[in-house]
């Protein structure tokens, strides 16, 4: 990618020219960062087509990972970082009177994702380019992502994101590579010599077209491929004898039914129209990228039973689940092979990664809504069923409650979990609790009856977006210290460590996080109007809005550090401000209601001078990978405290950690593993542990009422939910209130509120040593190598996909 300034600047120019007419006087911000991703871009594709070139001459095993979200976040910072040209190119657009910050700015996070599986996708993406594995995605284009957050009159309001508005420079359409996908009809089905002929009528078509993304690898020349397709029509333009006929309003119907498909993410669930579209978006993309495979294979081989050791697919979580029947389709229906030859072919190339114990994650669908809208699939899936069924009675005769809970259609419903179990040859949770949690408890049946199937894979994130493009003051202070190896190796990461009781060292990390708090303190300031102390902590929650992780504690926890306040405004605490973000799925009334009472709550502890702001509670609409890379870096602690057993693993503790925040957490997910790599020293572990939970889910014993009634704190908190103590509608909070007694608190809140309080207040008298926190910041740093997403992509490589890397050679 690397050209010199003058090369650099003169086709920068002519990019102006070409593509708007302009000069760099005339041209608008927009049009220059847009002229820039051109540039980029172009480079970028030579090594793109080296690197599909090479994969295809070698027949090396290549990875296809399907997953209804890839989070991407920006992408030209990290291109002008992994083709290490950003400071030449940076100096370059200065001599042209351009600041490379102010076009950075232009760039629209992408909406194609919500959380962490879809920033976990990225962060996969990403590794696999740069740790040279052949691997590509495959998801869904959303004209509109999620939603656009905002907070109004303190309730989350939901506008359409419209990232795609003046267009993406790092697609490609590929119109020629589209697909068709068939919803709905009726199968026919004949025998023809010894194999039976199934035929789609009457069916809906809709046309998959591809639009292919670019993922560069850092510094080397692998540029791997996100293929996402959009769903188009396929009769364009006007009919105008279909208009005479009156069938013109039919056909607009039918386009506008298309269209949905691949406008938003997640829609709404809590009816039937909405439950029927998630699925239709799940086939359409799953179909479309099955097709594109075994089409690119077929370009090249003739025998379908060598696809194994030339493709694996894997399913990120359930909802690519329909993977399965689909494969078998496609083998048997178009490639007329045998049943059981197409069995063993698709749980050869197919593996599952399951990210939650959540019921429902685990995706079940009513069997007429999947017979009527894919009638071909249902057909496969209730042949799967009888078969496995048969299985297990064998292993199993007369055990019908284990036959029952193994079932791929049991209860009128079809389980996409069990489907991807029996469908795949390699299950694995993505930290080793969950992992356990799954083979002794969620999946203890399947684990029995399919022991070699289940591993763990610890998740893990990109470092090279999290700390060098994120924060890259202390990127640089750790390689100036241990070299740059770290970028490449990030175990390497550990030799810092070394550093963590080096005054020196300690007073060059306590500036840069002191800078990067000034500088969210300025953007808080921009978008609240509030002023916070950037000497305060800075206490960071930030995931999805949910029941299980536990905003809510946290926030019980502010209102009693305020009720102390008011009641002695000398009280000897460290200033802290609180920080929120996140979204709640729009039809989640009890998430929304958090976020309400979050924003409520900070309207009045920001305004009472009494306290002398020694407390702040922020909440930040509209969280994005972009917001993120403001978040990590200022983060001083890091709030990881889900109901144990509950967060399958997090990545969100891994940034935080890896810019050097210290962890509050209870042993759930990869906190468990965060606490193995820090110990006890660094780290603030609280809360009942996951089997204490189990005890309780399984034996009982558990009365929110009694601990309401012996602690004082939790029922002053809890009235002032519903007491006209907050600056609300008196009655508003009475649903939160009767889900912590009335439903007898599910997730624990008030049995951990204790335990809670007092790891706060042992973190508070650890921040005072401002040189023991800086110790523990660093020792945190120094340990976040293992959770790199290369090393996860590594193990994936070897353990499960059994594929290797590959060095792509400058073209």
């Amino acid at each position: 990618m690397l050209m010199d300034k003058d090369e650099f600047k003169a086709i920068f120019v002519n990019n102006l020219q070409t593509m708007f007419g302009k000069g760099i006087e005339e041209a608008s911000i927009n049009n220059k960062y847009m002229a820039l991703s051109r540039v980029i871009r172009d480079c970028i594709s030579k090594n793109w087509m080296e690197t599909n070139k090479e994969y295809s001459e070698t027949g090396v095993k290549q990875v296809y990972y399907f997953s209804m979200e890839f989070l991407l976040g920006k992408a030209l910072d990290m291109h002008l970082v992994n083709g290490g040209v950003k400071e030449i190119y940076r100096e370059a657009l200065e001599e042209l009177g351009i600041d490379l910050n102010e076009l950075e700015k232009q760039e629209a996070d992408p909406g194609l994702g919500n959380g962490g599986l879809g920033r976990l996708a990225a962060c996969f993406m990403e590794s696999m380019a740069a740790v040279g594995i052949p691997g590509h995605g495959c998801g869904i284009r959303y004209t509109y992502g999620l939603f656009e957050q905002k907070i109004v009159d303190h309730n989350q309001v939901e506008l359409p994101d419209n990232w795609l508005q003046d267009g993406y420079p790092w697609e490609f359409r590929k119109a020629d590579k589209a697909v068709e996908v068939k919803f709905g009809g009726t199968i026919k089905s004949n025998q023809q010599g010894e194999r039976w002929v199934f035929t789609h009528e009457n069916y809906e078509a809709v046309l998959a077209v591809p639009y292919d993304v670019p993922l560069a690898g850092y510094h080397n020349n692998t540029v791997n491929t996100l293929r996402l397709w959009n769903a188009e029509s396929l009769y364009d333009g006007f009919d105008f004898t279909s208009f005479n006929r009156g069938e013109y309003l039919e056909a607009m119907e039918y386009r506008s039914s298309v269209g949905l498909i691949s406008k938003i993410l997640y829609p709404q669930d809590n009816f039937y129209e909405g439950r029927l579209l998630r699925l239709k978006q799940q086939y359409f993309f799953v179909s479309a990228g099955l097709q594109s495979i075994i089409r690119r294979y077929k370009k090249r081989y003739t025998s379908m039973k060598q696809l194994p050791k030339r493709v694996a697919v894997h399913i990120n979580d359930t909802h690519p689940a329909i993977a399965v029947p689909e494969l078998m389709r496609l083998l048997m229906d178009q490639e007329e092979l045998s049943w059981d030859d197409a069995w063993k072919i698709t749980t050869e190339t197919i593996s599952y990664t399951n990210h939650t114990i959540m019921p429902e994650a685990l995706e079940t669908w009513p069997v007429e809504m999947f017979k009527s809208l894919l009638p071909r699939m249902y057909m496969i899936v209730h042949e799967i069923n009888e078969r496995v069924c048969r299985s297990l009675w064998d292993a199993y005769p007369g055990d019908w409650e284990r036959i029952r809970s193994m079932a791929v259609i049991a209860d009128n419903m079809v389980h996409m979990a069990r489907l991807a179990v029996v469908g795949s040859h390699s299950v694995n949770g993505v930290a080793q609790i969950h992992t356990d949690i799954l083979k002794e408890h969620i999946m203890s049946n399947f684990h029995k009856f399919y022991p070699k199937k289940f591993n763990n894979k610890t998740n893990g994130i990109t470092h090279r977006r999290w700390l060098l493009k994120a924060n890259p003051e202390l990127a640089g202070i750790i390689t100036d210290c241990i070299g740059p190896s770290w970028i490449t190796d990030p175990q390497n990461l550990e030799e810092f460590g070394r550093f963590a009781t080096d005054k020196i060292i300690q007073e060059k990390v306590r500036k840069v996080k002191h800078d990067n708090k000034k500088i969210l303190a300025k953007y808080i300031k921009e978008k609240t109007g509030v002023t916070v102390d950037a000497r305060s902590i800075f206490d960071v929650h930030i995931k999805r809005i949910h029941s299980y992780k536990r905003q809510i504690l946290n926030v019980f926890h502010i209102m009693d550090l305020y009720n102390r306040l008011k009641e002695n405004p000398s009280l000897a605490i460290t200033p802290r401000t609180f920080i929120f973000a996140g979204k709640a799925a729009p039809g989640y009334y009890i998430a929304k209601q958090t976020i309400k009472l979050i924003s409520v709550l900070a309207s009045l502890i920001n305004k009472d001078k009494d306290i002398k702001g020694k407390l702040k509670v922020i909440f930040l609409e509209n969280y994005s990978v972009s917001l993120g890379e403001l978040l990590f870096p200022a983060a001083d602690v890091s709030e990881q405290i889900s109901t144990a057993s509950k967060e399958a693993s997090g990545t969100g503790n891994m940034k935080f950690m890896l810019n050097g925040a210290v962890t509050i957490g209870t042993l759930d997910g990869a906190n468990v593993e965060i606490h193995d790599a820090v110990g006890d020293d660094n780290i603030f572990i609280f809360g009942l542990t996951s089997q204490q939970v189990f005890d309780y889910y399984n034996h009982g014993g558990y009365d929110a009422w009694q601990v309401y009634n012996s602690d004082i704190r939790i029922k002053t908190v809890l009235e002032q939910l519903v007491n006209g103590f907050l600056p609300y509608q008196r009655e508003e909070f009475r649903p939160l209130y009767n889900s912590l007694l009335a439903d007898n608190d599910e997730f624990f809140v008030l049995r951990d509120f204790d335990a809670y309080a007092k790891a706060q207040v042992e973190l508070d008298k650890r921040y005072k040593q401002k040189n023991k926190w800086i110790e523990m910041s660093i020792h945190n740093i120094a340990q976040a190598g293992i959770f790199s997403s290369d090393r996860t992509i590594c193990e994936y490589a070897r353990d499960i996909w059994h594929t290797k890397p590959v060095v792509i050679t400058k073209p």
